[in-house]
């Protein structure tokens, strides 16, 4: 049985984890096992599909490789594969490095491990996915690539230009997944307000959103990884005005002088950044801003830092991320720039935002005491039921804590919940 049986670990975004859940479905139609994830070794087979965005994570699938590596060299694993971003860019780098792995694979190349182990790629299951996550919810890839180029990102050197896929796929990969019981879709990409600009001249977004949400069964959708520039702003009419799309935006902004947007390519003013926001806050009142923010950039000044702070306590965004530059081989940033920040100045002042996030957080928290929120059940843990609201992302996101003794709640299910309490990271709730 454990020849039969193939561990699938999954690095990084979940871009990623759609294309794990692609291969998984191959494997299963092959007749083989699959774990997603496995704390310990479950067959002979491992398939890593690795991150390479920054530094950090391209560390992280490093030391998963070599973890397998050790696994194989004392004999329990036979077969250990390696596919994904980082395989994508340095797989000659890898192979000489970690000869353990018996073959490495690219972003777009991993239908040949099927193939090296004898398995058939069913092209009548190429639109199905075998889900890993809770199956009332499923992220929905609906391009890959990126032609924005800022100076940071490697992405586009991994990934290659902007495709989107035919909406018609798209359309029969929601309604097929809302046969199987999802009823909440994740819709990202790597910009997905460039969708549709590569095969209809056009960006078709909002239009794509549009036909989603006329998908009997479909209850939630929520919107990650937008761009600033050039945003198309027929889609605020579609969030506003469609009841199942999630009041919901997940939009980078990156940094707000224009000194650092500028040096970061990010093609998008400081002026024109708070116009955006002051506009989709208009058109679509109580929507939850997401944003990721970056410090340490080359070139960045204790000034710039300053209007970024000041950005930050200004706008109040509902969730914030932030990392630390790190120069990345083959960037416009790592060919023009000198990474001329110090590493404990980066450190500095990502604890510096994070703080004063977490407090604008907080106050945003406490003002949900009292109101009530149409909320989904995710798990049970512990002593509670573990749920989110429209403006909360799994994974990302706080979550709503319900007592179990409360009540009897299915997983899966939306009930109305009315918010009693909060701390730094979640919200507690009761059934009304």
């Amino acid at each position: 049985m454990r020849k039969r049986r193939v561990d699938i670990i999954t690095m990084g975004c979940s871009k990623n984890l759609v294309d794990s859940e692609l291969l998984i479905r191959q494997f299963e139609a092959n007749g083989f096992s699959v774990s997603h994830d496995p704390e310990v070794p479950k067959g002979e087979i491992v398939i890593i599909n690795t991150c390479g965005f920054i530094e950090a994570a391209k560390q992280e699938s490093i030391n998963m490789i070599l973890e397998f590596a050790q696994a194989k060299e004392e004999g329990r694993v036979k077969k250990l594969f390696v596919m994904g971003c980082l395989s994508e860019r340095y797989q000659k780098e890898l192979a000489a490095d970690i000869p353990q792995v018996d073959k490495f694979y690219g972003k777009f190349n991993w239908k040949e491990v099927l193939r090296d182990l004898n398995a058939i790629y069913y092209q009548e299951f190429s639109n199905e996915r075998t889900l890993t996550t809770f199956h009332h919810y499923a992220y929905l890839k609906i391009s890959e690539g990126c032609d924005r180029h800022c100076s940071y990102c490697a992405i586009p050197i991994m990934t290659g230009p902007h495709r989107s896929r035919p909406m018609e796929e798209i359309l029969d990969e929601v309604k097929s997944l809302v046969k199987s019981g999802v009823k909440e879709f994740q819709v990202i990409a790597q910009e997905l307000t460039y969708y549709g600009l590569d095969l209809y001249k056009q960006k078709k977004i909002a239009e794509l959103i549009e036909r989603i949400a006329d998908i009997e069964g479909v209850e939630w959708i929520r919107l990650h990884y937008a761009y600033p520039a050039q945003f198309p702003f027929e889609l605020l009419k579609v969030i506003r005005e469609r009841d199942n799309v999630c009041k919901y935006l997940d939009i980078a902004f990156q940094h707000i002088s224009d000194n650092m947007l500028n040096l970061m390519l990010r093609h998008v003013s400081k002026e024109e950044t708070y116009q955006l926001i002051k506009n989709i806050r208009a058109e679509v009142p109580g929507i939850c801003i997401r944003t990721t923010l970056m410090v340490g950039h080359p070139g960045e000044t204790e000034e710039d830092f300053q209007e970024l702070k000041d950005f930050v306590r200004r706008v109040r965004f509902d969730r914030m991320g932030a990392f630390m530059y790190s120069e990345e081989e083959g960037t416009y940033a790592a060919l023009h720039y000198k990474d001329d920040v110090p590493q404990d100045v980066k450190q500095k002042r990502l604890d510096e935002l994070m703080s004063i996030q977490e407090d604008i957080a907080s106050e945003l928290s406490s003002q949900k005491i009292g109101k009530v929120f149409k909320t989904i059940i995710d798990r049970v843990e512990g002593d509670y039921y573990i749920g989110r609201t429209q403006f909360d992302s799994p994974d990302v996101d706080p979550e709503v804590l319900i007592k179990k003794a409360d009540t009897t709640l299915c997983i899966g299910n939306f009930y109305d919940v009315k918010i009693y309490d909060c701390d730094d990271f979640d919200l507690y709730g009761e059934v009304v």
